[in-house]
Parts: structure tokens; sequence; C-alpha cells
């Protein structure tokens, strides 16, 4: 059930992973119930017990207590000798100073003080707290942008599938750019697309070869999508020259 990311010693994102393989690290021990994780569709990271129903997890028990120590034998014996109670030892009064000068008391801390060392402690330590939690959240957070991005370029490419394989059955070919009913290539430009080529691959299949349009994102910005039709089999194939963790999961690989 989606693609987790866990944080290793609550630092350092690890993933993405299935939920099996995230089960699999908690049984041996390489994650622990406290350990913080993330899917897409979550507000904020969470304890991995938080998700432990979700994706089936069964959590182990906790520890046993120890066995209480047995109680000592009650069999009476010879009794103790009594113990002599010994007098403190008598306080010595201070001597005055020979000049006769009082001596200043020693002032500690106010009260008032020591509460704006603690606030600085506790502030401090927030702030530590919300970088690491940036830290960890943020580059998550720009995977799903970008994922969802190349997303919905497909379902952008959605209707021209469909054109593309109505042709194929109906002609006996391949359509290419400017057949009738399909545009040139950068008549489908939009916010997702920069150009999309219709025509056949080298297999002999058709074909669509979709440019991304993400100026904002380099990782995205001007990458190739493959979209295979194979007539006989009538089925499409995704591949792509992006990372596979921008990409939704028919189009990895």
């Amino acid at each position: 059930m989606g693609q987790w990311f866990y944080a290793e010693g609550n630092r350092q994102q690890r993933g993405p992973l299935a939920s099996d393989e995230l089960i699999a690290l908690y049984q041996s021990s390489r994650i622990a119930a406290d350990t913080l994780v993330w899917r897409d569709g979550m507000a904020q990271w969470l304890p991995l017990r938080d998700v432990a129903e979700e994706i089936g997890l069964v959590l182990a028990p906790p520890p046993a207590a120890s066995t209480p120590a047995p109680p000592l034998d009650a069999t009476p014996g010879p009794a103790p000798a009594p113990r002599v109670a010994v007098p403190p030892q008598i306080p010595v009064p201070p001597t005055a100073p020979a000049t006769g000068t009082a001596v200043a008391p020693r002032t500690g801390m106010s009260g008032c003080a020591i509460a704006a060392l603690i606030g600085g402690a506790c502030l401090v330590v927030g702030i530590a707290v919300v970088a690491i939690l940036a830290a960890i959240a943020l580059p998550a957070y720009q995977e799903y942008v970008m994922r969802t991005k190349t997303t919905l370029a497909l379902a952008e490419l959605g209707a021209v599938k469909a054109q593309v394989s109505q042709f194929a059955s109906a002609n006996g070919r391949c359509p290419v750019n400017d057949d009738d009913g399909f545009q040139a290539a950068d008549g489908y430009a939009s916010s997702m697309l920069a150009a999309v080529h219709i025509g056949r691959f080298d297999n002999g299949h058709c074909g669509i070869e979709a440019e991304l349009e993400a100026s904002s994102h380099a990782a995205l910005d001007g990458k190739l999508v493959w979209l295979d039709y194979d007539p006989e089999q009538q089925q499409w194939e995704c591949t792509s020259e992006v990372d596979d963790k921008y990409l939704p999961l028919e189009c990895r690989g």
C-alpha cells in the first residue's frame, strides 16, 4: 500500500519502500516501533507503531517484567547486638574576623535568571528539532511534487493513446503527427508537456514520445517519456529517462 520512507536514527531519510519491505526492516530490528515513517497522503511523519495496522505489521510485545526475588528466610535467628548511638559532632561556631568587618553573604543566581537560561535552552532544542524534521520532510515533499507532475503529464496523454490505438486498428499502420485527428508535435504543448511526437518505434510498435515541461524542476524539465503500443497484443508499455522515484509505478523500471 503506497511507497514508504523512514527516518534512520530519526535524522536520515531512507526509501521509498513497499509495506512488506518496511515490515521486514522492523522484524530484523533495523528499525523500531518509534521510528518515524511517511508516505504520500500523510500530513506529517508518524512513529511506525501508529501505522502498524495499516501495513499489516504485528508489533512485538513489550518485554516481560522481571521475576521478583524470593522473600528472605523468615526463620528467626539470633538477635543482633544492640547498636550504640553515636551523638553527632558538636558544630564549632565561626570565628568573627579580627578586623570586625562583617562578611557579605554569597549571593546565588536569581530565579528570573535561572528561568531565562532554561527558556533559552528549550528554544535552542526546539529550533534543532524543527530543523531536523524539515531536513527529513522537505526532500520527501519535493519528490511528491515532481511525481505528481509526471502523473498529470501522463494523464494528458491518455486521449492521445486512445487515438493512436484506434487509428492503428482502423488503418493497419501507426499514425504520425498531422495525420487526420492528430496535431503537430508542439500542438500538444501545455504546462506539463513541451512536445508530443507520434510515430513508429524501431521495434515496429506504434508509439508516443513526450517531452516534459517543468522549468522549475531540472530533474524533469526536457526529459522524455515513451509510450509503446503493441497492435497485436493491444497493450501499452511506459518507459522514461526520468528517475524512477519521480514516476508513477506503471512507468518505473
